[in-house]
């Protein structure tokens, strides 16, 4: 998820983008490389017949006629300060920050062991049950290339990779189906502390770093595109929310990608047989009509976009009342992802949050303040942030109805507008207004995504 407003990075960058080696693939992947340039340069741009579509064979779940309704199993493989802040907070170091800083400013074996209960305890079984129990066919998980692939020096741990396996059979035991989300790569794609390393935006920069995020997209894609993983496993987005704000190449280097992923995750067999991976890729922050004439059926097939929805990252945001953010949300899912439909852009809302504001703490990053106290740098205080955040137990029951209809809403607007969504996120230690598990226990997120309260809500 996006943890800072991404208009507050201006990082500008103008090294040029050298396609990413072959060595490793096979003639056929080659082929489909070489076949995914030719396309890209004959591509049109006019907003005709332009589509990233659902039309593939073999896929593992009804995309089109079920509706996608998850969760992502966030601050799980992928560490996020404001989801488990005690595993931060802890250190005793103000200087960690993300999960690269927690692995360079410890003791290695102190770090590890943390990270092994982390693992261990954060997500288990049971709350896979309880996700199936609350009527969820899907969750997005959340990994990062160090769990994969370390090279240099980095200082990240590893041991993650064997989580995600035992998640996808946990998944399979409750009928729960599992997209993987790569979500960060090398250089980070965008300099928030999900992607691992908070800063810079150099992913993109080095063809190294892209070569290296390839490798890892085509091993995943071997590995679940096999028959053992066909009643779970549907889908993989090769990359999370890549910065397509911060100018220069990115956009060439994003758009080269999602082809390369295209032949890396659609056809991981070495032949010309297409897989039954769905590819999900991300808008990278930008408009539908940066998207119309990419990747056109019937060139491509088996591909949908993916857009986070959030109405807490700017002043202006966080300033709206709660009926303002209900009609935003209605007005996103049915408009904005409607429109990405209406064009053949087949769609889901990878994150969406019942939170109207930034107030959990270090949702703007470790020591970071809120937009909505004024504490967050060059920020207008809104309000008190105490009554917005923190455990449940202290939501008055007007908030909570506020945010069953904000709930209800979205639901509504994404899946009337798009595919379907996953919610951000499962589960956080403090940010029960941003917890599914926490919604379902105080009563603002139903136990059936169906129930409807405010059937009307969104008109």
């Amino acid at each position: 998820m996006i943890t800072f407003s991404k208009i507050a990075l201006s990082l500008m960058v103008v090294a040029p983008f050298v396609v990413a080696e072959l060595e490793h693939r096979s003639p056929v992947h080659q082929a489909h490389r070489s076949r995914a340039h030719k396309l890209r340069n004959s591509e049109p741009t006019a907003h005709t017949n332009s589509t990233v579509t659902k039309r593939a064979p073999a896929l593992r779940f009804p995309f089109g006629s079920t509706k996608v309704r998850g969760v992502n199993l966030g601050g799980w493989l992928v560490l996020e300060p404001w989801i488990t802040p005690s595993l931060f907070d802890n250190t005793g170091n103000g200087a960690i920050i993300d999960e690269y800083t927690f692995g360079q400013f410890q003791d290695y074996n102190a770090a590890h062991s943390k990270l092994v209960n982390h693992w261990d305890t954060w997500i288990t079984e049971s709350d896979i049950a309880a996700i199936a129990a609350a009527g969820l066919n899907h969750v997005r998980i959340p990994i990062g290339y160090w769990a994969f692939d370390i090279t240099g020096g980095e200082p990240y741990h590893q041991g993650q990779y064997p989580y995600l396996l035992k998640a996808v059979q946990w998944a399979r035991n409750h009928g729960v189906k599992v997209l993987v989300d790569l979500h960060g790569a090398p250089g980070s794609q965008n300099g928030f502390d999900n992607s691992g390393k908070k800063g810079a935006v150099t992913w993109h920069t080095n063809s190294q770093n892209v070569a290296r995020t390839n490798a890892i997209i085509k091993t995943l894609a071997a590995e679940f595109s096999k028959q053992e993983y066909a009643d779970t496993v549907t889908s993989i987005a090769p990359l999370n929310e890549p910065a397509g704000f911060v100018g220069g190449t990115i956009m060439d280097v994003v758009r080269q990608y999602w082809y390369d992923s295209y032949g890396n995750i659609r056809y991981p067999f070495g032949s010309a047989t297409q897989g039954p991976l769905l590819e999900i890729i991300h808008d990278a922050f930008q408009p539908l009509s940066s998207w119309n004439g990419f990747m056109n059926y019937p060139n491509f097939e088996g591909v949908a976009m993916d857009t986070h929805h959030y109405e807490v990252f700017s002043d202006a945001e966080v300033s709206m009342t709660w009926d303002q953010h209900i009609q935003t949300a209605c007005n996103f899912g049915i408009n904005t992802v409607g429109s990405y439909t209406a064009n053949n852009i087949w769609t889901f809302v990878g994150e969406w949050t019942t939170a109207p504001t930034d107030c959990a703490k270090y949702l703007n990053g470790r020591g970071v303040g809120a937009r909505y106290d004024g504490t967050f740098a060059g920020s207008t205080r809104h309000g008190d942030c105490n009554a917005f955040t923190g455990d449940r137990s202290k939501f008055s029951s007007e908030y909570k109805t506020f945010m069953r209809k904000y709930y209800e809403a979205q639901v509504g607007a994404f899946e009337r507008g798009g595919q379907g969504w996953f919610y951000w996120t499962w589960k956080a230690e403090e940010a029960h207004d941003w917890s599914y598990q926490a919604g379902l226990a105080g009563g603002w997120i139903p136990t059936n995504p169906s129930d409807r309260q405010f059937p009307n809500i969104c008109g």
